[in-house]
């Protein structure tokens, strides 16, 4: 890893500008979900401890560079204030007049947060002038909004250009995790892949066959690989367009060696609602649709399970939303949790749909890392170069 962390920067008497994704949701004018927020409270408490001034820069919405009172995040601090336990000062403004005159007025311990930095053009445009005036407000860049790491933007790969820089503890922690599952894993590795359209995840498929020895297909996406194998779908929600994909996928994951799980047996229904009647079949009748995978494929991905060291988990593998089309990814998810706590397997799962899914499933707390991270997440999976990442090894 070139990157560095805390534990390698002199903190004392120096601003640290920390990058941090506080992109919360909101409700009736409350914060509604605090895990962003409690997520880099561990980074702002430890450079305070060694005596540094925290400047925060974050985003808040889209306001595409315009400022917009209600993308303000003015509103985040006072959840930001109560989950800290300290003061935290705000700047009306990212850069410029406002942002100086209040980290000049900070104290070593002292806590400041920014106003939205897309209030500015220039930094989604990663304009060098935009990450010049950013950086002059410190002296120290951390970052440690790994969520954001995909896009190069000014307060996320502009400034680490121009600052001493490290990665926070949760991007840190992140990396690591990362590091474990696909850089330098131990094997056997098994992926999951689920979600409704192989369109989406093509660059995934085609970058994680060359990376794992086991690569399990659900949700809808499976659908598409069975049809092109000449298999009948019925209604099933289906890209019948990419059969022709789908067989080159498997052609490769032959060829390679990679072994290519999909269901062997399935849940089907007439109906797309909870509770619908439902059969268990191995074949899709003409007029029925797949929901879930069956107890075989259940059966079958639990005992891969087994057999690997390590797994990674994008997306469900059914209609999880919908009970109980939700069985199969409930099941493996537990049997994954529970080789977790036995040790015998490291676990790593990210994506928006994943993360509702593994917490229906009471399985998240027992996975060695969830990443909460969606965009970023899935670009590390296809193999992607993070420009936030890549610009903290410079």
């Amino acid at each position: 890893m070139g990157w560095k962390t805390l534990d390698e920067m002199d903190f004392a008497g120096k601003t640290a500008l920390v990058r941090v994704d506080i992109n919360v949701p909101f409700e009736n004018g409350q914060v509604s979900d605090f895990t962003r927020i409690d997520a880099v409270l561990p980074t702002i408490r430890d450079i305070s401890a060694a005596g540094g001034k925290v400047v925060l820069m974050a985003h808040f919405g889209r306001p595409k560079g315009q400022p917009n009172p209600e993308m303000s995040l003015a509103q985040v601090r006072p959840a930001l204030e109560a989950r800290l336990g300290q003061p935290v000062a705000f700047a009306e403004d990212c850069i410029g007049g406002p942002a100086k005159k209040a980290v000049g007025a900070m104290e070593p311990g002292d806590v400041l947060l920014l106003e939205n930095t897309r209030f500015h053009a220039g930094e989604e445009k990663n304009d060098p002038m935009m990450a010049a005036s950013l950086a002059a407000l410190g002296n120290v860049y951390v970052n440690d909004a790994f969520s954001a790491a995909h896009r190069a933007h000014a307060s996320t790969e502009g400034i680490a250009k121009l600052l001493p820089s490290c990665a926070g503890r949760l991007m840190a922690a992140e990396l690591q995790a990362l590091d474990a599952a696909l850089g330098n894993p131990q094997r056997p590795v098994v992926a999951v892949v689920g979600g409704a359209k192989v369109s989406t995840k093509l660059d995934l498929l085609s970058n994680l066959i060359t990376k794992v020895d086991a690569l399990v297909i659900g949700g809808g996406m499976a659908n598409t690989f069975l049809a092109a194998q000449g298999k009948d779908v019925g209604k099933s929600l289906c890209e019948h367009d990419l059969a022709e994909t789908a067989r080159a996928i498997i052609a490769k994951a032959e060829e390679i060696g990679c072994r290519l799980v999909l269901p062997v047996d399935l849940v089907v229904a007439r109906e797309f609602k909870a509770h619908a009647p439902h059969e268990v079949v191995t074949d899709c009748p003409p007029d029925a649709m797949i929901l879930d995978a069956g107890p075989a494929s259940v059966a079958q991905i639990i005992d891969i399970f087994k057999g690997s060291r390590t797994l990674i988990w994008n997306g469900p593998l059914g209609a999880f939303e919908l009970e109980p089309f939700d069985t199969a990814t409930n099941a493996a998810a537990k049997a994954a949790a529970e080789l977790t706590r036995d040790g015998t397997l490291v676990s790593v799962a990210g994506g928006g749909d994943t993360v509702a899914a593994l917490n229906r499933a009471g399985a998240a707390g027992d996975f060695t890392y969830i990443s909460t991270a969606g965009g970023a997440f899935l670009e590390w999976m296809e193999g992607k170069v993070l420009p936030g990442v890549a610009a903290l090894e410079a």
